[in-house]
């Protein structure tokens, strides 16, 4: 059994610390309909966390339940050891928690560059007529929510298509603007629905490549839902698997690759 408060070490010698969100036995309704069954299990400092499970598991439902779309009608988030209240989703983002979707959510009239500066929005306090003087406070908040952004911006190798209209790219480089979106806002902790869902390969070694340099040189906590297998157990350091809203496995990848319930859910064997 991990130790909350102590964390663990990777077979690569990386230190994870301590749980900094937990999901407590957490049940989510629509009407008639469970999607989510007392599900528990928690994230912890520093690591790649994945949650896989075949299609209709409740995975983004999952993922909507942390980033706070979706309220369970039964039981309870904690963050950095406190029990979260139901809360929208503004308010969890104000937390240190950014995302990305599984549906690029993106302003395809705008360019690449002043979308990514959405993602700054948290951070711009000047009123509407600091920012149309554009001097003193709101001209030094630009300025320094620009910086933010061009390290972004050069980090994810997007420079060539700052400038560009989002609606112009190919749907690979449209994903990697949306994760420079979400690490724009400085999170503590990046959920990504399906990161890499409809890239070729290159594409997949490319964005695969991104989240490990996020994770290291950023030391951002990741909660990532994916359907690519090998994706998943290479970049995890523990991976939670879901069917039919229930919890079947939770553990390192080798661990996981073993549950006898897991390879059942994938390969369609019938279990008890």
């Amino acid at each position: 059994m991990l130790d909350a408060s102590e964390g663990y070490t990777t077979e690569d010698g990386r230190k994870i610390g301590g749980v900094v969100m937990e999901m407590k036995n957490i049940t989510l309704r629509f009407g008639g309909v469970v999607a989510i069954k007392d599900i528990s299990f928690d994230i912890r400092q520093g690591e790649i966390r994945a949650i896989i499970g075949p299609n209709g598991a409740g995975k983004s439902s999952m993922l909507n339940v942390i980033s706070g779309f979706y309220h369970p009608q039964e039981g309870e988030v904690w963050y950095q050891g406190a029990r979260r209240p139901p809360m929208k989703p503004y308010q969890v983002a104000q937390q240190g928690i950014a995302r990305t979707f599984q549906n690029i959510a993106l302003f395809e009239g705008m360019t690449v560059l002043d979308n990514v500066m959405t993602g700054r929005i948290r951070e711009m306090k000047a009123g509407l007529f600091a920012q149309a003087i554009w001097k003193g406070r709101a001209e030094r908040e630009e300025v320094a929510n620009r910086e933010v952004v061009e390290k972004v911006i050069d980090f994810l190798e997007i420079q060539h298509i700052r400038k560009t209209p989002v609606g112009r790219l190919p749907y690979g480089l449209k994903k990697r603007v949306e994760l420079a979106r979400a690490l724009a806002a400085e999170p503590s902790i990046l959920l990504l629905d399906e990161p890499m869902a409809g890239m070729n390969v290159e594409e997949k070694e490319d964005m695969s490549r991104f989240i490990l340099d996020v994770n290291d040189e950023f030391g951002t906590t990741i909660a990532l839902i994916e359907h690519d297998m090998g994706v998943v157990m290479d970049l995890s350091d523990r991976v939670v698997v879901m069917d039919y809203g229930k919890k079947i496995g939770d553990g390192t990848p080798d661990e996981v690759r073993s549950n006898q319930d897991v390879i059942g859910a994938y390969l369609g064997v019938a279990h008890d």
